[in-house]
């Protein structure tokens, strides 16, 4: 009986070993599958950790990018208003030299069309005047030619003149030759006053 009993003693601590060692295989298998599981979720997290972090790198990468970018576009924002400054200022200062050349050219055109006025008024002032001249020379051409023919007949009456016309022009008795002369030389002293020329 001591025998069965140990040998009962030997199976039961046998299969309490036993069920110990399933009981602890059973809990060293859970252990592990746990294990195992964080190990697997480590890797995961570890994984997705790298990715972020490449993500991250890639988007600061980006970041630094666009903020080159925008500060570049500022810089040339900069430019271009400075550019834009500079050509307003240009435009206005040739606007002012063109305003001050306007100025003077059309000072300079007045004072042409001034004298053109000026230099038009003593032309017609002048035509005037050489018309009148040809006129008046005209009429001294003619008064001349009068007064030459008036000469000449005086100077043909005085040709004509007889010592006998002398001496009875001086007839004291009636005076009769002597009206007649008279008359004469008056009327020839008539046409050649009447061809005096006058201004």
């Amino acid at each position: 009986m001591k025998k069965r009993i140990l040998t009962f003693l030997t199976i039961a601590a046998a299969v309490g070993s036993h069920v110990d060692l399933a009981c602890a295989d059973t809990e060293t298998d859970r252990l592990r599958e746990a294990l195992r599981s964080a190990t697997l979720q480590t890797r995961q997290l570890e994984d997705q950790r790298t990715a972020l972090q490449a993500k991250l790198a890639d988007a600061e990468r980006d970041k630094a990018a666009a903020k080159a970018q925008v500060d570049a576009a500022k810089a040339q924002v900069r430019q271009v208003e400075k550019q834009h400054r500079e050509a307003v200022d240009e435009f206005n200062k040739r606007l002012a030299e063109r305003d001050e050349t306007l100025e003077k050219w059309k000072s300079a055109y007045e004072e042409a069309a001034t004298v053109a006025r000026d230099k038009d008024a003593a032309r017609a002032k002048f035509e005037g005047e050489a018309n009148a001249y040809k006129a008046s020379t005209k009429g001294c051409i003619a008064k001349n030619d009068q007064m030459l023919k008036a000469g000449r007949e005086l100077l043909k009456q005085y040709k004509s003149v007889t010592i006998g016309d002398t001496i009875v022009a001086h007839e004291p008795m009636l005076g009769l030759r002597r009206v007649e002369i008279q008359n004469r030389i008056q009327d020839s002293g008539d046409k050649i006053l009447d061809q005096k020329a006058e201004q």
